[in-house]
């Protein structure tokens, strides 16, 4: 039995450049704002999650997808967000290659593109 049953969860990311990454999460994403924090935090709801961009000068740049959203028809999502000028990545690994910026891993596909602040973004469609 999890000790958080009910708690909602803020997904907290790094940002060197406060204006550029609202403007990207507000105008490129479409999230609405719900406001600052007196610590400097800007809060975005997502569903039942918050995204906090939280100000940090020297940034930090994961080597792994920090936050992914959920769409029923991820044709559908990329084309709209391309439309906003977002860009997809595409990989050739061995286990891993997408083929119009899409990838299925197992029971879902999946795209990925980058904030303007280097944090890796994930777009995901469950198959099943």
């Amino acid at each position: 039995m999890s000790a958080f049953p009910s708690t909602e969860v803020t997904c907290i990311l790094p940002v060197k450049d406060m204006d550029r990454a609202r403007h990207f999460y507000e105008n490129s994403l479409g999230l609405t704002p719900l406001g600052g924090k007196p610590d400097g935090k800007f809060v975005y709801r997502c569903g039942g999650t918050e995204i906090a961009l939280f100000p940090k000068p020297e940034g930090t740049k994961a080597q792994h997808t920090a936050l992914s959203f959920r769409v029923a028809d991820i044709a559908n999502a990329i084309s709209a967000l391309k439309s906003r000028g977002v860009v997809f990545a595409d990989y050739d690994f061995p286990g891993l290659k997408t083929e119009g910026h899409v990838c299925v891993l197992g029971s879902e596909k999946a795209a990925w593109f980058e904030d303007p602040e280097g944090n890796i973004l994930c777009l995901h469609e469950d198959l099943a």
